[in-house]
């Protein structure tokens, strides 16, 4: 067995796939590891981190070992590079937590409010003083996963109005729909294009 790992084909094809698939394992637990430190889910960040470490600490260990090998050094960067893309596409697809949207607009925001409301989705607003006069600022608490609808009903109601979207690091009660038919619901598109 001491023979296989001596050889030159454990040593330049074997070894290096094994410190990038490492690499992209403890990097992607990583970046997940951040976003959940970021929405303070304090147990969880750190069982993620106790993994990442563990793994991270093979690889450089395997690295240490093989100072001489180039191709466990171009793993070892491969490695990092897809574990950012790869946490980062997880998270999107996971759309763990929520998030606030602010809506700001010239134009009356009835139409846009009630159908949020009836979609099921708690709203506020608020009149208030831009730079160029009179605005509504309407904001309301989304599950991530419903934002591309939201964002779909924003656009066919009040296509220039001005949003922004933040993440909410805890939120407490809210109203929140059971499912989120925007996109798929009929409702009339408003004729008017001014903000």
């Amino acid at each position: 067995m001491s023979a296989f790992f001596d050889s030159a084909w454990f040593t330049w094809g074997v070894l290096p796939v094994l410190i990038f698939i490492s690499r992209v394992c403890d990097v992607t637990i990583g970046t997940i590891r951040i976003i959940m430190v970021a929405k303070g889910r304090k147990l969880l960040s750190s069982l993620l981190g106790f993994l990442e470490v563990l793994i991270w600490l093979i690889a450089i260990g395997q690295i240490m070992k093989n100072l001489n090998n180039i191709a466990c050094y171009i793993a070892y960067a491969g490695g990092f590079a897809l574990g950012n893309f790869v946490g980062i596409t997880l998270e999107e697809k996971l759309a763990m937590g929520e998030l606030v949207v602010r809506i700001i607009t010239h134009k009356d925001a009835r139409d846009l409010m009630e159908h949020l409301r009836k979609a099921g989705y708690g709203v506020t607003s608020i009149d208030a003083q831009g730079t160029t006069g009179p605005v509504h600022i309407i904001y309301t608490i989304i599950k991530r996963k419903a934002l591309p609808e939201v964002e779909e009903t924003i656009k066919r109601f009040n296509p220039r109005a001005f949003y922004s979207i933040e993440d909410a690091r805890s939120v407490n009660a809210g109203v929140f729909p059971a499912k989120t038919p925007l996109a798929r619901a009929s409702y009339p598109i408003p004729r008017s294009g001014s903000r």
